[in-house]
């Protein structure tokens, strides 16, 4: 798949900045990408405009079975925030300068914080289905990288440092808010794999052994490209499968909705606490 010149992808995103300005005059503080199963999440909004992906220039359209496919503008915790109900994936054929447009677009929209959640099999013996973890880390399997190609300096440095990619201050608001709503929250490194098949126990036992905790199919190009651009970033993954090889069990996709709705709850207290905190 081609990869953009700088000069096409400037095109390409102040087409995108210019029909959403004619839509709304939003300029957000914080973009949520809301993941598997967690769309919900922004109906917590008080909602000032809503458009959908298929109306804006060069922005991909979900595919994924319980991705909406909409941005909202409006309010969460007090703070102004664009949310995606519904991401892109590489196994959706998007490439990886696609999947991180949308980020490029809020960044340049007035978002200076990142705010990622995902659904995730957990291979941490630990965690069970249900459960949410912090991520502090993450480990990219996917064989490709959103930097990839000619780098635009007006969005970051060609070699961007990736020691603290999910921010040290909102890990730390994030653990007190679950802290104070008596919220067990996990703490670990989402790896991410390009799917659509879920794992061999072989593989399970491979990605665990290399320091994983959960493991899912998105959220790290959209890091990438939010550390590139210096913004601050938190990840939230949800345990929708326990991905334990020696009693690994078929999963199925309701099930996995199912134990995404566990994780809802949590998710949005600790995500519009950090932004109220904020």
């Amino acid at each position: 798949m081609s990869i953009d010149t700088v000069e096409t992808f400037r095109k390409k995103r102040a087409e995108a900045i210019e029909f959403i300005r004619s839509k709304t005059s939003f300029e957000p503080e914080v973009m949520i990408i809301l993941g598997t199963g967690l769309g919900r999440l922004a109906e917590q909004m008080e909602t000032e405009n809503t458009i959908s992906y298929r109306d804006i220039p060069h922005f991909p359209v979900s595919t994924v079975e319980s991705h909406s496919g909409r941005l909202r503008f409006g309010t969460l915790g007090g703070k102004k925030v664009m949310a995606m109900q519904g991401r892109f994936h590489y196994y959706e054929d998007y490439s990886m300068q696609e999947i991180a447009f949308p980020v490029r677009v809020a960044q340049k929209l007035g978002a200076g914080t990142l705010m990622v959640s995902n659904a995730a099999g957990g291979m941490n013996p630990i965690y069970r289905r249900g459960d949410i973890m912090l991520i502090v880390d993450h480990i990219n399997m996917l064989g490709d990288n959103p930097l990839i190609g000619p780098n635009d300096d007006e969005l970051g440095v060609r070699f961007p440092d990736m020691s603290e990619p999910y921010t040290n201050e909102l890990i730390a608001l994030a653990e007190q808010v679950a802290l104070d709503n008596a919220i067990k929250m996990h703490q670990g490194v989402y790896v991410a794999v390009s799917g659509p098949n879920l794992e061999t126990k072989a593989e399970y036992r491979f990605l665990r052994q290399i320091g994983a905790d959960v493991v899912g199919m998105s959220t790290i190009p959209e890091v990438i490209a939010a550390t590139h651009m210096g913004m601050k970033v938190l990840g939230i993954s949800a345990v929708t499968d326990e991905c334990f090889p020696d009693s690994l069990q078929p999963v199925v996709m309701q099930e996995i909705l199912e134990a995404a709705d566990i994780a809802e709850p949590k998710l949005t207290k600790v995500i519009t606490g950090v932004l109220e905190r904020l």
